[in-house]
């Protein structure tokens, strides 16, 4: 089972290319898989297993597999606008959120995993199937920006306290999309060349999209391309989303250790596995090269609820800040946090309207940190 249960996300692919190709009713699936497999997630116990893993690239194969599958899918949905001009609104949603959601789970950490790993073609097609989000150049920021700044203000996939979902994803779209661009000229220029030179990956983005909805085209004409396009802006925003969770209110003073307590992890087994244990993600920020299936559970985690429980919730501002993330940082504030972080955590607090909750007794970092 430990190679078997990372194929769940690309089954669902599969699942939901078909409800596009069959049309009516089934065109609902992909976004109805959101809330069944939260549910499902919620109710099951935290899965602390460690991956008995022996051949690595058998394991990789699902992740492969759910990154090719992404711009499948939108051909698919391609497919089903043409066939179906004279559909409703409500049949468009909900190929269009569906194409949305299956951007994020499981197809933004397949390709995470494969542009983080070290072989070219990984990275070209982790890269590339980016196109599905409109963000082929993702994961320069991701790489170059977040895994240094992470836990700091300079970390725009970190939300400071009091930041609600709404504030946080349109900035984070703006913030990941410049620190992209601007980290790829900097690179040009060491190189002697011009910040805007052609060699751009910018431009390689532009050209790579600018293929696929001709392709989409091709099949579907002008509301394919509508429909497409929709359904790729809405994962762009979804996608950011993700980090919110991950992430949110964490403190790191700048330039300090990156630890494993300065991230969240969301330990239920559907969060994993359809994440591609990205919500198993302690090891991760410490040795960027580990495969997923290598990543150990932090046993001396603050607990956190499934990931799709913390969407659902922070689609409502009081309810996740009061009942699921305000407890967690207190608790990380006193028993995980050094003196530097309780400091500029108060301060963070202060700003944000948050209650002062700080234990001037409370043991530093040092002992919880592994």
């Amino acid at each position: 089972m430990d190679y078997a249960r990372y194929y769940v996300g690309a089954l669902l692919q599969l699942a939901v290319i078909a409800s596009f190709i069959v049309g009516g009713p089934w065109v609902f699936l992909g976004i109805i898989s959101l809330p069944a497999f939260g549910l499902i997630d919620s109710l099951l116990p935290n899965d602390f297993a460690e991956r008995r893993v022996r051949n690595s690239e058998l394991a990789e194969i699902p992740a492969w597999l759910s990154s090719l599958l992404g711009p499948v899918i939108y051909l698919a949905a391609a497919y089903w606008a043409a066939r179906n001009p004279d559909a409703t609104a409500l049949q468009f949603a909900g190929v269009i959120a569906s194409c949305a959601w299956l951007s994020v789970v499981p197809l933004v950490p397949a390709t995470h995993e494969l542009y983080h790993k070290r072989g070219k073609l990984r990275r070209i097609v982790g890269r590339y199937c980016q196109i599905c989000y409109l963000d082929c150049t993702r994961e320069i920021a991701h790489v170059v920006g977040h895994h240094i700044h992470v836990a700091t203000t300079k970390d725009g996939d970190t939300a400071a306290r009091g930041t609600s979902l709404y504030a946080f994803t349109p900035k984070a779209v703006v913030v990941s999309s410049l620190e992209a661009w601007r980290s790829e000229s900097d690179n040009l220029e060491k190189q002697g060349k011009g910040r805007w030179s052609i060699g751009h990956r910018i431009y390689k983005a532009i050209l790579a999209q600018v293929v696929f909805q001709s392709i989409v085209f091709m099949i579907g004409g002008w509301l394919a391309v509508a429909t497409v396009l929709a359904g790729m802006v809405g994962a762009r925003f979804w996608v950011e989303s993700f980090n919110y969770f991950q992430h949110y209110g964490l403190i790191r003073v700048e330039g300090g250790q990156i630890d494993r307590r300065h991230v969240w992890n969301h330990l239920k087994p559907f969060s994993r596995m359809l994440g591609f244990e990205i919500t198993n993600h302690a090891d991760h920020h410490t040795n960027t090269y580990l495969a997923f299936h290598e990543l150990k559970p932090d046993t001396k985690w603050i607990p956190m609820p499934s990931v799709f429980v913390c969407f659902f919730s922070a689609l409502i501002p009081p309810l996740w800040h009061h009942k699921v993330i305000m407890p967690a940082l207190k608790r990380w504030d006193n028993e995980m946090a050094n003196p530097e972080e309780r400091a500029l955590a108060r301060e963070q607090n202060r700003r944000a309207g948050w209650p002062d909750w700080f234990d001037e007794k409370a043991p530093t970092a040092v002992a919880t940190a592994a």
